[in-house]
């Protein structure tokens, strides 16, 4: 794993594109503060840039930094979770202006995938998690699934947890500008 993690870190430096497990899907990654790789993601996965992204942070401290204004419903929810839980926040800062949604809103899941937790924490800063595909294609559960087009548009493929099915979702939740807590997806 650490020569994974060294390897992976050198991408995200560099503004390149990683392909990689995470504790849902495998994701096409990159530095969420970078407007410059965030935008090859959106080319990657023929996405139109007003779609917005996931992004990961490896636990509350680093969420508080991008997220000034967390309910404390919301803190307590993700410290007792096991499952992977994505949460829309409102007025993000210190992002890349297109990971953030036209509503001023980023999703963000505090990661659970042990080298995903690794990775950012010694990245120190936010990745970017889409899923391995084109947009519109079906969704990849196993690495195998994943379309040779996206193995070939990314800069590194982890080699990790290749063998793994994971047809797991997060639950979504979205904060609302009143601070109560909405869940769109369980």
């Amino acid at each position: 794993m650490k020569t994974e993690i060294k390897n992976s870190l050198a991408i995200l430096k560099n503004q390149q594109i990683l392909l990689y497990p995470t504790d849902t899907v495998w994701g096409i990654g990159c530095d969420a503060t970078s407007e410059e790789a965030v935008s090859k993601i959106f080319k990657i996965k023929q996405r139109s840039e007003s779609k917005s992204l996931i992004i990961l942070v490896d636990g509350i401290e680093m969420l508080q930094k991008y997220v000034p204004e967390i309910p404390m419903t919301l803190i307590d929810l993700v410290k007792k979770t096991s499952n992977p839980t994505t949460i829309i926040y409102n007025n993000p800062k210190g992002l890349a202006n297109n990971v953030v949604a036209s509503d001023n809103t980023v999703a963000v899941r505090i990661v659970q995938n042990e080298f995903c937790r690794k990775l950012i924490s010694a990245f120190g800063k936010p990745i970017v998690s889409t899923s391995a595909n084109s947009s519109g294609d079906t969704t990849p559960k196993s690495f195998k699934e994943i379309n040779q087009s996206i193995l070939d548009s990314v800069d590194y493929v982890v080699d990790l947890q290749r063998e793994e099915v994971n047809d797991k979702s997060s639950t979504i939740l979205k904060v609302d500008n009143n601070g109560k807590v909405i869940v769109l997806r369980m």
